[in-house]
């Protein structure tokens, strides 16, 4: 299972140079992913399933890297991520039941993929979700 996302995370490694690239690579292939789905009339279950479950391993990362102590982020940025992991994590499940909508996923993926690669308009930094 995490097998997948280190196969990923290193075909996109060979691409960037930094940690920072790396995510911003990352979230971007994941969420383009995403948005094909959702412009899909009609999505197979089957790569429905991948993209969701990809986004799901991307944050379930991301929340694993954050907790560690050697993360350098302050603690009020992690905690808001990590919130946003946990949500990433609910939304995901009700979106395989049938009850939620993909765009949610699509939505919070974009103002991160605007940070990682620095262009985050001022009103998304440092909002909580």
């Amino acid at each position: 299972m995490h097998n997948l996302a280190y196969k990923a995370y290193g075909q996109v490694q060979q691409r960037t140079g930094s940690d920072k690239g790396i995510e911003h690579a990352l979230f971007v292939q994941i969420t383009e992913a995403l948005e094909d789905i959702a412009r899909s009339e009609s999505p197979t279950p089957a790569a429905k399933a991948d993209a969701i479950y990809r986004n799901q391993q991307l944050w379930t990362l991301l929340a694993a890297d954050l907790m560690s102590p050697a993360n350098a982020l302050p603690d009020d940025l992690k905690v808001r991520l990590l919130q946003l992991s946990k949500f990433v994590q609910k939304s995901s499940m009700q979106i395989l039941s049938g009850e939620g909508d993909i765009a949610d996923l699509i939505e919070i993926n974009k103002p991160i993929i605007a940070g990682l690669a620095g262009s985050a308009k001022p009103e998304l930094q440092g909002e909580a979700a």
